[in-house]
């Protein structure tokens, strides 16, 4: 068994590597779907030498196939929100405690000390549900930051506003934390001048509103807060790590977790930095699931390993990866 501590003490290139490698076969050996689908591609350890040479599960299979590379009890499932009617993803998590380590040490390495911070969260959509793997880390995040004023907002913006008004006049250190169509929703009805508070989408309109652009969004975003910057967090239900975005959505990723992207129209292709390609996502967290996985984002990886979020492929299943999904 793979010793967690290691994933989150990764220090260099080398040694993601080493440790992708290693989880790679390991997953290849332990996880039923995942070995299927490398079967399919004709991938076996032996013929995989480099990070790049590592077959990425697509994201559907979240939905499909039951993803894990354990025998141990599920401790939890976390389910995508999905529109209603459609199939949702699900996410076994085998210990929740590797969940925490992710969220806790990556949202240290860009924000520092979660108890400098009071969190306010406008998630109504996932309060709604709770089976949310965003709604379970904001929690802890509440919880985490020991501030009093620190909590869940549903649709009460009245109450939302003068809690503002009065951490913005105590000069407290904020983080409102939302999904987008809350956020928009929210400085539709009041307009702020804010000095002290990070705003930090989490993006989706879950068709609440029309899908904008990420540029957009964050325009009016900027002009509804008062704000110079707009702060985004990029996660999903199958992964255990996120990206944070500090301002013109260029993502940085904590040391356990690495962007690429492939070819559109050859999906088994990695691309060089620099080109528009489908994202594909290393989340060495994912150990007790995959930690390989085609997403259907399109984006673009820098020199620096930043990464942009461009839009998403529509409709559509991940071309050339799709051979096991039903």
């Amino acid at each position: 068994m793979i010793d967690t501590k290691v994933i989150f003490n990764i220090k260099t290139e080398q040694e993601f590597c080493d440790l992708a490698l290693h989880i790679f076969k390991y997953q290849f050996d332990h996880n039923k779907t995942y070995r299927s689908f490398c079967d399919l591609l004709y991938k076996h350890p032996s013929d995989v030498k480099r990070v790049e040479d590592i077959p990425f599960l697509p994201i559907q299979f979240f939905k499909t196939h039951q993803v894990l590379s354990s025998k141990n009890d599920i401790q939890q499932t976390f389910m995508s929100s999905g529109t209603t009617g459609s199939v949702t993803s699900k996410h076994h998590i085998i210990d929740l405690e590797i969940y925490k380590q992710s969220f806790r040490k990556g949202f240290q390495q860009f924000y520092k000390n979660i108890k400098d911070y009071v969190v306010l969260a406008l998630l109504p959509s996932y309060l709604e549900r709770d089976n949310s793997s965003l709604t379970y880390m904001v929690n802890d995040m509440i919880s985490q930051s020991n501030q009093p004023e620190s909590g869940f907002y549903l649709n009460n913006f009245d109450e939302l506003k003068e809690v503002l008004l009065d951490l913005e006049t105590k000069k407290k250190k904020v983080i409102l934390l939302g999904v987008s169509f809350a956020l928009l929703d929210f400085v539709e009805q009041y307009q702020f001048h804010l000095k002290n508070t990070i705003i930090m989408e989490t993006g989706g309109m879950k068709g609440r509103r029309e899908e904008l652009i990420r540029k957009e969004l964050h325009q009016k975003l900027k002009k509804g807060f008062g704000v110079d910057v707009i702060h985004s967090e990029y996660g999903m239900t199958e992964l255990l790590s996120q990206a944070y975005s500090k301002g013109n959505s260029i993502f940085k990723s904590p040391p356990w977790m690495k962007v690429l992207t492939r070819d559109t129209e050859d999906a088994l292709t990695i691309q060089k930095k620099g080109k528009t390609g489908g994202i594909n996502i290393i989340d060495l967290a994912n150990l007790n699931s995959c930690a390989f996985i085609a997403t259907q984002d399109l984006g673009r990886v820098y020199n620096d390993d930043s990464f942009e979020v461009i839009g998403r492929f529509d409709n559509s299943d991940i071309r050339g990866c799709n051979l096991m999904v039903i």
